[in-house]
């Protein structure tokens, strides 16, 4: 695929003409850690302009920014055209291996849990990485904005390629879904820091289609990924799946890294950037960013998210049910560490892990709630898709992931031609209009149409307008959260917007556990046949025995019965949460994005 042809800027930010139709918040009063001073840096006044190689202070790194923000405006200001054009292409291959390795995940894991015979438990997986992952976003911004976007994004490749091994050599459902972990931090915050860097590199304008540029490749390994993954299985390990990216994914991610070091001590070397001058010994620098990095709120939120989701999902094989003591001990301790987060947060945190004030701003609010009703409504069902279509649309490994894959092919042409829209136009909101009443149109008639052995062509038409309504709300969040902050800010609200779309998906997860462990059970008993009965455990726990009964025979039938029984009600739950987005909509402002600026230097 060819690189579009960007039109570049080089001229200094300016202030918004009188028309603009909402101003970047000044952040500068709720965020006390946006103080360069605060890390060490010499305050600006210690410095001559006329002393540096570009007299104008116009285009010089924002003075009032963090380390990280100072830095990559230096970046942008000392790299040429090519290094940006280079830093896009990059960008793109990371999504490409990225959008590769998650299409081989999301159709292998079924397999890998059956293989440990805990194929029911895919959910409690998805619940603690989500969880884990949620809670790492703030600190990443924070690294981001006080060591720089190259450090945070190589942290987050170790633990991506970390994860990969881990679930290459696993050997139990515990290894592997510590290894999760790893993984869904690592190639979460590897999006995430891309993301950040995109809009580093960006005009407001056109961050739109910067963004579907570089999340493009997914319209490729749609239609690859799945045969990637039956090959794998069926013909080589599903072990070398994951170990395969393990070796892909650091040679990829080196270049990138070197570009941004690279014009980095560029723009030191040509004065652009203001030296460290903290002069705090290695004692106090790990106080001063343990403090910055909220070190015991992240640890509160992650691990009081975690013991609170998984009961809903445990329950049902506990001894005693819901009845059981460590059910409602996880429940109650969960909760109570929650509140602790939020009053800690409130009186306790000299730098709090989630910014108060951007909570007050109703286009920040609209966006994140648009997000994590989204994402809540699209894991009540998705976790256990893949193996729907296996054993009741009795389609192969490949063919279910062509189906499940339709929501990236149509997303990534869709958005190319928002993104040029939004270019063109300079406003955004409307388009939420189109995208609800879509989405839930198509979610709801999957409540209809997703029966055993339906055609599947009806499921393939509500993944369609699922595919047209999702990805316009992916798009429509980010752009919109950032419309209403300054640079200093990006990472801090596409952190924020992060943590509640991981929250929800991982409460998602929770609804859908919660649905399948109290269904599907309960409707294999009243469906099986006697003479299967004997093997009723395996059948809940393992996708390759439900493959295994001949298409057809009663046992197959009465498997997907139960399918069946169990994903209408996921669709129902997300289909009615879905729904709260008609009224999330009006929160958003209608904000012309032409008459935003945010960034400096040669950027898209």
């Amino acid at each position: 695929m060819g690189v579009p042809k960007f039109r570049f800027s080089k001229e200094p930010i300016t202030a918004p003409e009188e028309d603009v139709a909402v101003a970047p918040v000044n952040m500068a009063h709720v965020n006390a850690s946006a103080t360069p001073a605060g890390d060490g840096i010499a305050p600006a006044e210690d410095f001559d302009v006329e002393d540096l190689p570009n007299k104008d202070p116009g285009i010089l790194p924002s003075d009032d920014a963090q380390r990280g923000v100072q830095d990559v405006e230096g970046v942008t200001l000392t790299w040429t055209k090519p290094s940006l054009i280079a830093v896009f292409i990059l960008m793109f291959l990371l999504y490409f291996v990225n959008a590769m390795q998650a299409s081989i995940l999301y159709n292998l894991t079924p397999f890998v849990t059956s293989d440990f015979e805990t194929h029911s438990l895919l959910t409690v997986i998805g619940i603690v990485s989500n969880a884990m992952t949620a809670a790492i976003y703030i600190p990443l911004a924070k690294m981001l904005d006080l060591w720089g976007r190259a450090e945070g994004f190589a942290l987050m490749i170790f633990f991506a390629t970390l994860g990969l091994i881990l679930m290459a050599t696993c050997n139990d459902l515990y290894t592997y879904c510590a290894a999760q972990v790893f993984y869904s931090i690592g190639f979460g915050g590897m999006t995430y820091s891309i993301d950040v860097i995109t809009a580093d590199a960006s005009k407001l304008k056109s961050r739109a289609l910067a963004y579907a540029f570089t999340s493009s490749p997914y319209i490729i390994t749609a239609f690859a990924g799945p045969k990637v993954s039956d090959d794998y299985y069926n013909n080589i390990s599903w072990r070398w799946g994951f170990g395969t990216f393990a070796i892909i994914l650091p040679i990829v991610a080196l270049p990138l890294f070197l570009i941004l070091k690279a014009n980095l001590r560029k723009a030191k070397k040509q004065g652009l950037l203001i030296r460290d001058r903290s002069g705090r010994t290695l004692p106090q620098n790990i106080w001063h960013y343990a403090v910055e990095f909220d070190v015991l709120g992240v640890f509160l939120f992650a691990s009081g998210l975690t013991v609170f989701l998984l009961p809903f999902t445990l329950a049902d094989s506990a001894p005693h049910g819901w009845k059981s003591g460590y059910i409602i001990a996880m429940i109650i301790v969960g909760f109570v560490v929650l509140v602790l987060f939020g009053l800690h947060e409130w009186l306790l945190a000299p730098i709090p892990f989630l910014n108060v004030g951007l909570l007050v701003n109703r286009t920040v609010v609209g966006a994140c709630l648009i997000d994590i009703t989204y994402q809540i409504s699209y894991y009540c069902w998705n976790s256990y898709f893949t193996s729907y279509l296996q054993v009741v649309n009795n389609l192969t490994l490949a063919e279910a992931g062509y189906v499940s894959s339709t929501f990236d092919v149509l997303s990534g042409i869709l958005l190319l031609s928002i993104g040029f829209l939004i270019r063109k136009t300079g406003y955004f909101k409307y388009l939420l209009y189109i995208a609800v009443p879509l989405y839930i149109l198509g979610q709801g008639l999957m409540i209809h149409f997703r029966t055993p052995n339906g055609y599947i062509g009806y499921i393939v038409m509500c993944q369609i307008f699922i595919s047209f309504g999702g990805s316009i709300f992916i798009m429509i969040e980010q752009l919109a959260i950032l419309s209403v902050v300054d640079h200093q800010h990006v990472a801090a609200v596409l952190a924020l917007l992060y943590v509640v779309g991981n929250v929800g998906g991982a409460i998602g997860n929770t609804i859908s556990g919660t649905i399948w462990t109290n269904t599907f059970e309960t409707a294999l008993l009243k469906y099986l046949p006697e003479d299967a009965m004997d093997a009723l455990e395996d059948i809940y726990n393992d996708l390759d025995t439900q493959l295994s009964y001949p298409v057809g025979s009663a046992t197959r039938l009465a498997i997907q019965e139960a399918y069946g029984y169990s994903q209408k009600r996921m669709l129902i739950a997300g289909t009615a949460i879905v729904s709260l987005s008609l009224i999330w909509m009006f929160l958003i402002k209608n904000i012309n994005v032409k008459k935003v600026p945010q960034v400096k230097g040669t950027v898209f």
